[in-house]
């Protein structure tokens, strides 16, 4: 299997790394690097610079926006993106609504929100996970009654990232409870401005407010607002997570947290904070970091030769899923440590460091303490490893 890029593959690489440097705005890339909150604002203004260069859904049928590009392509324009402290946009739109409504939707709803969705002139948000169905998703019990020409919404989400901000809402609602807990879920879209709607903020650890209860009351949804077939939702949500999982592995995002990192390192050693045995412990621990984070790169590259010549990579995606984020909470371990008792402190977003390395180490243990809901988001690492085991093991 030939891992290596091409000469046009190695061009194009140029290509993006020439366009980033162009077309990122310094204020949004001064944001990534010193990890401060961004906004509704920068989010809508960087995919829509992407959007205009036709590279905000690269990877969507090119009959709906799209680029007719390799997987290897794909890999580095993620991976260049990463290393150019570029925002991602917003995934929600990307790489899950996007593909989901490109696959299943009617004609009229691929008019009607395709193009808005590109353009995230519609923002939007997840109804997936409820208090009693998270890693267990099949368990959700917000029903959807239905009434003529409309269903009837009742229950709660919760977790609901940037529901704040949203415009519409996907999400799964129960429409049958006499069979299977898989089947009688059915896949609805929903305006956020339709009554009987409760958006409540979640504060998390880090200070941020991301996340968000959802409550419906009576919320009266159109029939024609289905994806796929009533009852059949947990087939669209199989896909919508299998994509999602994909790209979750972020290796472009972990290879620059891993620059930052040595970058820091070789500050703190040249200003004396650092005792010599401290700095040889360091020294081990990156290199463990960097031999693990080169396997899991080996492992995407796989991912994508098989993608190429037509193969499957289910599995694939949930080993990604795992070790990609075990590799992005191992990052904010060592910045943790790194950072020591002044690592303690609340995000300061009010503030610019002086140093860029600041940003980096500024509020480490909040910032350790959020990301451990990393390896939950796009199904429970330990649910993806019962995948791995049954697909890949054959236990």
């Amino acid at each position: 299997m030939k891992l290596d890029f091409t000469p046009e593959e190695t061009a194009f690489r140029d290509e993006v790394r020439t366009f980033l440097k162009d077309a990122l705005p310094e204020d949004l890339r001064r944001k990534m690097i010193n990890r401060d909150h961004l906004t509704k604002e920068d989010t809508v203004r960087w995919q829509r610079i992407l959007n205009a260069r036709g590279w905000a859904v690269t990877h969507w049928p090119v009959e709906y926006g799209g680029q007719a590009w390799t997987p290897a392509q794909r890999y580095i324009f993620q991976e260049e993106m990463a290393l150019a402290h570029a925002p991602e946009g917003s995934p929600f739109n990307v790489n899950m609504i996007g593909p989901v409504l490109c696959k299943f939707g009617t004609p009229a709803q691929k008019d009607g929100f395709l193009a808005a969705t590109a353009n995230i002139d519609i923002w939007w948000c997840q109804g997936f996970s409820e208090p009693g169905a998270g890693s267990d998703l099949a368990s959700l019990k917000t029903t959807a009654v239905r009434d003529g020409d409309h269903y009837v919404l009742n229950g709660q989400k919760i977790w609901t990232t940037q529901a704040q901000h949203a415009d519409w809402m996907f999400g799964l609602f129960r429409t049958d409870s006499s069979g299977k807990k898989q089947q009688g879920i059915t896949f609805l879209l929903l305006d956020m401005k339709t009554p009987g709607i409760t958006v409540r903020p979640i504060e998390t650890i880090d200070g941020e407010h991301d996340a968000n209860e959802v409550f419906f009351d009576d919320v009266r949804v159109p029939v024609e607002n289905v994806i796929g077939e009533e009852g059949r939702g947990w087939d669209v949500a199989k896909h919508l997570l299998g994509s999602e999982r994909s790209g979750i592995a972020r290796i472009g995002l972990s290879k620059e947290r891993l620059s930052q990192l040595r970058a820091l390192e070789s500050r703190l050693a040249a200003d004396g904070t650092l005792t010599d045995e401290e700095q040889r412990r360091l020294a081990h621990k990156l290199a463990e970091v960097e031999v693990e984070l080169r396997a899991l790169e080996l492992t995407q590259l796989r991912v994508v030769a098989a993608d190429a010549h037509g193969g499957g990579a289910n599995a694939a995606a949930s080993i990604l899923k795992v070790k990609g984020t075990e590799m992005q909470q191992r990052m904010t371990e060592l910045v943790a440590e790194l950072a020591g008792p002044a690592g303690l402190a609340m995000p300061d977003h009010d503030h610019a460091p002086n140093d860029p390395d600041d940003g980096w180490v500024n509020a480490a243990a909040p910032f350790y303490f959020t990301m451990r809901k990393v390896s939950i988001f796009g199904g429970s690492n330990e649910v993806q490893k019962n995948i791995i085991a049954k697909t890949m093991l054959g236990l």
